[in-house]
């Protein structure tokens, strides 16, 4: 289940983690999430999502496999990061910094621990 803290209204300009990022860190909190609550977590329209997720999917970052209605979603851990400027970090190291840890949910920012699962 995400974390529903202080979600912010709508916001103009610039954010510091992109629309994949998000995209991928709920899927990394729940490899079994709809993309109709993937788009409520993060503000984005469903078909948005369904862009995300065939991008991600193309370049080799996440894989899903269909039973019955559900969709199970793994993601790739060691992928390196596409820009040059992150050579050598791995969706690991991204997701370490956006997922956080079931036992720490309830803390303030800054209070939490980070984790990923090797869905593997």
């Amino acid at each position: 289940m995400l974390c529903m803290v202080e979600v912010p209204g709508s916001h103009t300009g610039w954010t510091f983690v992109t629309n994949h990022a998000r995209v991928l860190a709920a899927i990394a909190d729940n490899p079994n999430i709809r993309i109709r609550d993937i788009a409520a977590h993060c503000r984005l329209t469903e078909r948005a999502v369904q862009r995300i997720i065939s991008d991600l999917e193309q370049d080799g970052y996440l894989s899903h496999t269909r039973d019955g209605r559900t969709n199970t979603y793994r993601i790739e851990p060691d992928k390196v990061l596409r820009h040059p400027a992150e050579a050598g970090l791995t969706v690991a190291s991204l997701l370490s910094l956006l997922v956080q840890d079931e036992t720490h949910r309830g803390r303030k920012p800054g209070g939490h621990a980070a984790r990923l699962t090797d869905t593997r």
